[in-house]
């Protein structure tokens, strides 16, 4: 392949239609017919775009091949609501449970949310339900049954037996609140109704709202926790999400309009954008994919990604107009100069998408998909369409004069802006060793600092909604009243059929918990072994003296004839040991999982195993394990693939440390960024990480490439910078204001995981730019030097 130069055509010379490549010809010698295309494929999808859905899966967040899910799932069957659930606390703002009225409502609430579709009815729980029983010692003996008492009437006699087999149950601060103003309604979910249709997150979540406004105008008091509330609150946020990303495209519009003065081309470029959008969006149902929480912020990168593409194409077009070139000349020029350029960055973009499949979590693995096919959509709207549609359009007269008024003469410094002459310094040594050591300094600072970065989350409650967002305040409430919190690692202890009340198993399964609950972020306990300490002491006219462990087999097994079924499964092969802790930090997972591990390691036998892990945080806990496990190796990949691109591209292992470099101090300083705010590598987070060195490497290669070329043509590098500042520089700045000063608004969201990711790439947006600008020809003062080239092409000779 020939380098092209980059000198910008004169009106003198005169075009020969014939010259470019082969793509370039068939696009431009049929014009009208790839509009006429284009124009069908949108009406296409964006009739299939109205078909999108918006919802959310339980399954797809978990890491299906990660040791602990693949335990969780080979038993899920026998175990009891240990995946997807909901719990509904239902509060007596008046004072206790043991109120006739109060009772009244709950049993009610109870009964409706039994009907709900999609409920595990079998393992659904509340006060109500006659799988909640007590077990107390009487005069003649043991004795139990349901909790509500036979008969149950409302009247006192009836509130103070309900009271009485309360005390009884061990229900409390599990199922009733240890002040007993409240009680948990627990309802385990099916990924699918009767009807064999998914769930439906945010009819879910209107459903349970309702039910909440119901019953709050009744006089009580409700709080709801669970996956499904988590994942229908981010879905109703998608409103506000969208009229973000609409003050987004507005400020985008309003400074691409500020630099060019040309409605037309602004309108163009805004609007061949928001095309690729909105033919990703009619892709994915047609593939059969909906979005996702996760994945709601996809569009707005595409769309980003394409002003940033679009106004290079802009900008170059506009500047061949202003020296006199027809609007279709201009465009064709245009074409042969960037489309390589473009088509590699936007293969870069893809590939730090596509990376993303690496991690075993479909949520991720979709988000990829979708926004790799947004990028490749980007290739026909941005770097195809646009140009031709300028090439009909033009651009406005006025505006393509004043591009060329401010035209660097790189032999006059003193008629060059004093932004260029400054940003020119970083290509004299001097001032380049002084960008390097700098770049280094914030390097060393920024990586010590990023050694902290944690895997998972580092609040209570959902990070993805703000601490005071009701969800949240739902979450505290059952944190300070209940022991049994809703983040709960479940221990699964196989054995053979028969054989899960043996004493030597249960015996260590109470060493297990004893150790357990000894750490200071685990709240509480309930194992088989547990409630055999209880009972025996029971037994015993509950004398605590009996509150032991003793090795009698038939004793063992008649209390684990009683025993409730979530505590061992109907083969006796399989115990549960729940672990309620105190939150689902990052710290608090690993030191359990730690923990238990070690213990495994020392107990296990051939017929006895621990294993992890089942429950909500288990499942978190293992999906931290596979973001660790991922984290580095999405990174090693993406800047792999990044690299190989750069050195098919610019045909020289220099160029591509130049470009690579820049990008390596941005994720650096983007990991200590995220330290110092308080995020931790995610589900949420792990895909921006990705996409900043995607996206990043715009800017290099826009500006690499066109330094590159005079290079090689033996220009010096001050030139060969100051040229690619002029042609592509000014419109690297402009993008990369524009998109930062877009995304920095969405701190304002309601939805933090918004707030979040909106600071996280303005952050990029700005560092990738300003390494474009700095770093760049400094390290090209070093590692690239200007030389004559054997075969030099000219400004119309093709770009492929």
């Amino acid at each position: 392949m020939k380098h092209q130069s980059t000198n910008l055509a004169s009106p003198e010379e005169t075009f020969d239609p014939r010259s470019g490549s082969f793509i370039e010809r068939v696009l431009f010698n049929h014009r009208f017919v790839v509009i006429i295309i284009c124009a069908l494929v949108t009406g296409l999808l964006g009739w299939q775009a109205t078909k999108l859905t918006i919802n959310a899966s339980f399954e797809k967040t978990l890491p299906t091949h990660q040791e602990y899910i693949q335990n969780y799932l080979k038993y899920e069957n026998e175990l009891t609501g240990l995946g997807n659930a909901l719990r509904i606390a239902v509060v007596n703002p008046n004072g206790s449970i043991y109120d006739a009225h109060y009772l009244e409502l709950l049993r009610q609430l109870s009964d409706e949310v039994f009907l709900l579709p999609g409920v595990d009815r079998v393992q659904m729980t509340s006060l109500w339900t006659p799988s909640t029983r007590w077990i107390g010692v009487t005069e003649e003996g043991l004795d139990g049954g349901p909790v509500i008492p036979e008969g149950y009437d409302g009247s006192p006699a009836s509130l103070q037996t309900l009271k009485d087999n309360v005390a009884r149950s061990g229900q409390i601060g599990q199922l009733i609140a240890a002040d007993e103003e409240s009680t948990i309604i627990y309802m385990p979910l099916l990924s699918e109704s009767a009807t064999g249709e998914a769930l439906d997150y945010a009819k879910y979540s209107d459903v349970l709202e309702e039910l909440r406004a119901k019953y709050q105008a009744e006089g009580l008091e409700i709080h709801i926790n669970g996956f499904t509330k988590v994942m229908g609150d981010l879905i109703e946020g998608v409103q506000a999400v969208l009229w973000f990303f609409a003050l987004a495209v507005v400020i985008a519009t309003i400074m691409v309009f500020w630099y060019t003065r040309c409605a037309r081309s602004t309108f163009l470029v805004v609007f061949a954008s928001i095309l690729a959008v909105v033919w990703q969006l009619g892709i994915l149902p047609t593939l059969g994919y909906v979005l996702d929480p996760y994945s709601i912020l996809v569009p707005f990168l595409v769309f980003a990604i394409g002003m940033s593409h679009g106004a290079q194409k802009m900008n170059g077009i506009m500047q061949d107009v202003g020296r006199g070139f027809d609007k279709l000349v201009a465009a064709r020029f245009t074409f042969r100069r960037l489309f390589l350029a473009g088509l590699t960055a936007l293969l870069a973009d893809a590939v730090g998408f596509a990376v993303l499949l690496v991690i075993d979590i479909k949520v991720i693995q979709e988000l990829a998909i979708a926004a790799s096919i947004g990028v490749a959509v980007l290739i026909f709207t941005n770097l195809i369409l646009l140009p031709i549609m300028l090439s009909y359009v033009g651009v406005g007269e006025k505006a393509a004069q004043r591009s060329v008024i401010n035209d660097i003469d790189v032999n006059n410094v003193k008629k060059m802006p004093a932004l260029w002459v400054f940003l020119d310094k970083f290509t004299q040594r001097k001032w380049a060793t002084g960008a390097l050591i700098a770049g280094a300094v914030l390097a060393v600072g920024a990586f010590s600092l990023s050694t902290q970065l944690k895997i998972g989350d580092l609040d209570q409650g959902a990070p993805e909604l703000r601490q005071d967002s009701r969800y949240n305040q739902d979450i505290a409430f059952m944190n300070q009243h209940y022991g049994a919190s809703s983040d709960v690692v479940a221990i699964m202890v196989k054995t053979p059929d028969g054989q899960c009340a043996q004493y030597d198993t249960l015996k260590k399964i109470d060493a297990l918990e004893w150790q357990l609950r000894q750490l200071p972020s685990v709240e509480s306990t309930n194992s088989l072994a547990l409630l055999s300490r209880r009972v025996l002491s029971g037994l015993n006219e509950g004398n605590p003296k009996w509150y032991e462990f003793l090795p009698n087999q038939s004793m063992l097994n008649y209390i684990t004839a009683g025993a409730p079924r979530g505590l061992y499964n109907s083969s006796c092969n399989l115990l549960t040991v729940y672990v309620y802790l105190q939150d689902h930090k990052a710290d608090t997972l690993s030191g359990i999982v730690n923990h238990v591990e070690a213990f495994a390691k020392d107990n296990n036998t051939d017929d006895v195993q621990f294993l992890l892990a089942a429950g909500s945080a288990g499942i978190q806990a293992a999906t931290n394990i596979s973001v660790k496990a991922a984290w580095y190796q999405m990174l090693f990949l993406v800047y792999g693939a990044v690299a190989l691109l750069s050195l098919i591209t610019f045909r020289s292992f220099k160029a591509v440390v130049v470009a690579l470099l820049p990008l390596m101090l941005t994720s650096i300083m983007v990991e200590a960024l995220m330290v110092q705010l308080g995020m931790g590598v995610k589900v949420a987070t792990l895909p921006v990480i990705a996409l900043g060195v995607g996206i990043g490497i715009d800017y290099a290669l826009y500006i690499l490439s066109i330094t590159l070329v005079g290079l090689r043509e033996g220009t010096s590098l001050s030139q060969s910078y100051l040229r690619a500042l002029n042609f592509t520089g000014k419109v690297v700045m402009l993008t990369g204001v524009t998109l930062s000063v877009g995304v920095i608004t969405w701190i304002a969201s309601p939805i933090k995981f918004q707030a979040d990711m909106g600071l996280l790439l303005a952050f990029m947006f700005i560092w990738n730019m300003l390494g474009a600008l700095v770093l760049l020809p400094a390290l090209a003062h070093f590692l690239l030097k200007p030389k004559y080239a054997n075969d030099t092409k000219t400004h119309d000779e093709p770009a492929l």
